[in-house]
């Protein structure tokens, strides 16, 4: 009797020292095991729910909607039927769109657009209800603008142009997506990518019409260069033929002294005389 006695008060003690243990455990729980979804629980179980900042909550009543959430603390008595029936990001958000079209001259590219949107806050049933899938509803419009816009240009033309196919695309976005609540803040093309073998041929193109510049330019210098040695050599010709006009010039000049000089010093002589003498002597040079 004694022996059960005993065993009874160690399992006693045994319990406590599990409960306090337990307890202590629980007490050292880090805060990060505080889940966020059991805080909320928490809240609606107390018919509390908080709404984040740049987002709303729809609150529906008997499953309809009743009411848009604003940022904050509201009260939910879900015993009356009041709900939540999902929240919404006002947060500007951005969808990259990568469409392959054809261009008017028959070259394969993918244009890639990138549309930044976001849900009006004053329409944000609309936002919330009417749309089940937004980037696949938006896709569908860039795909079909871009598809509409590109095959009327060349492949050069779409390059120029990027800016009337962004505001094409952005003009049909705003005017459809506003009907569901949201805003299109801007649009963008921020690439046309061709086929790798069009992008080489075009590369090879520009480079073969800069060799052509390169080549009429280097023409051009050597024709300016032959020009000018020419103009240079007619010139030094000139200066030479100048010069041996002057030297036979003062050839006349000095004869003509001399035979004149020789006339005055040798009387009954003239001037023929002298040159028939000078031009049957071949010791005396006229040069």
């Amino acid at each position: 009797m004694g022996f059960g006695k005993a065993n009874l008060k160690e399992k006693e003690h045994v319990r406590i020292v599990d409960i306090a243990s337990l307890q202590l455990q629980i007490r050292e729980l880090p805060v990060k095991f505080l889940d966020k979804q059991v805080v909320l629980d928490m809240g609606n179980l107390f018919c509390c729910v908080q709404v984040d900042q740049s987002t709303v909550a729809i609150k529906e009543r008997f499953g309809k909607f009743d009411e848009v959430l604003e940022p904050g603390c509201h009260c939910l008595p879900w015993f009356l039927g009041s709900q939540l029936a999902g929240h919404l990001t006002l947060r500007l958000q951005q969808l990259d769109v990568k469409c392959e079209t054809k261009t008017k001259d028959n070259v394969f590219v993918n244009v890639v657009a990138s549309i930044q949107y976001r849900a009006l806050a004053d329409k944000a049933g609309d936002a919330f209800y009417k749309l089940s899938n937004t980037r696949s509803q938006i896709q569908a419009y860039v795909f079909d603008v871009i598809r509409a816009s590109v095959p009327k240009m060349n492949l050069d033309d779409a390059f120029e142009q990027k800016n009337d196919i962004a505001k094409a695309v952005e003009d049909e976005l705003e005017k459809a997506m506003s009907a569901y609540g949201y805003e299109i803040v801007q649009t963008l093309i921020v690439d046309i990518e061709p086929d790798e073998h069009v992008k080489r041929a075009m590369n090879e193109i520009n480079a073969a019409a800069r060799m052509r510049v390169a080549a009429n330019e280097k023409a051009e210098a050597e024709k300016i260069l032959q020009i000018k040695r020419a103009e240079g050599e007619a010139e030094a010709k000139y200066l030479s033929g100048l010069g041996i006009a002057r030297q036979r010039q003062a050839i006349v000049d000095g004869l003509r002294d001399s035979v004149l000089g020789f006339s005055v010093n040798v009387p009954g002589t003239t001037a023929k005389g002298v040159m028939d003498m000078w031009s049957s002597s071949p010791n005396i040079s006229t040069r």
